[in-house]
């Protein structure tokens, strides 16, 4: 089933005219009355499922935030509806752990591209094509926390679908198997691990529109095993400002 009666997607609840262009897609809804504050005359348009919608406008252009639940299946879902009711671009705000022994909670990560080591983009593509961001966006991003002096880093991110499974790997059936490729994915130079981008960017690739992603390290399970200072930080405002400022730039461009 697609749509509802009244002509609104079934899973967002949203119809064409309720969003903008520009979509911020965090997992976490209560992040969406957060992220609207930033915006002018925000109005909640749809609560439903774990989808939460607020439209508003940055600079004059209509801009929403969407919420999509953890994990692939239900960010994909909610890229496929609002890109069926008109937007555009995309730039997930998250949090992410740190895996680069640089990377530090409080640092804002910006993917370049992604891991696929989850399984909705599976159904999209042969594992052999890339989960890559767009380049528009991924220059706006960085240039955005250039801008606002935060520490940054740019690269590629693991995505998985189960959380303990990186967290207590060894406690997993498939434990060996686990940890075997996390150390290989920190020899290649990974920075982070979170549980979205993989499909997101996928599905982008596949609809035609523009994605990228900027997170809020929240702590490093590296530098911890190896007792440096591992700060913990769960305030994700750097990473809300530093997707406000690339949508700015982004429509400047345009």
């Amino acid at each position: 089933m697609k749509y509802t009666d009244d002509g609104r997607q079934y899973h967002i609840a949203l119809k064409e005219g309720d969003v903008g262009e520009y979509v911020i897609l965090p997992g976490d809804p209560k992040r969406c009355a957060k992220i609207a504050q930033y915006f002018d005359n925000p109005v909640l348009v749809a609560d439903n499922r774990e989808y939460v919608t607020y439209t508003g406008y940055v600079d004059g252009v209509k801009v929403s935030v969407t919420s999509t639940g953890i994990g692939g299946p239900s960010a994909a879902i909610a890229m496929e509806e609002l890109v069926k009711i008109g937007a555009k671009t995309f730039i997930r705000v998250g949090t992410c752990g740190g895996m680069d022994i640089n990377v530090k909670g409080g640092d804002i990560v910006i993917a370049t591209g992604a891991i696929r080591a989850e399984g909705t983009s599976r159904e999209y593509a042969p594992i052999e094509f890339p989960a890559v961001a767009n380049l528009d966006v991924v220059n706006a991003l960085v240039k955005s926390a250039k801008n606002m002096g935060y520490t940054y880093h740019t690269g590629v991110v693991q995505c998985k679908d189960s959380f303990y499974g990186q967290h207590d790997p060894e406690t997993k059936p498939v434990g060996k198997d686990l940890i075997d490729k996390w150390e290989a994915w920190k020899k290649l130079g990974c920075l982070a691990s979170e549980m979205e981008s993989a499909a997101l960017f996928v599905v982008a690739s596949y609809l035609g529109v523009k994605v990228g992603s900027v997170f809020l390290t929240v702590a490093n399970q590296e530098r911890e095993k190896q007792n440096l200072e591992n700060p913990v930080v769960h305030d994700t405002d750097m990473a809300i400002k530093t997707a406000i400022e690339a949508i700015k730039l982004l429509h400047k461009k345009n």
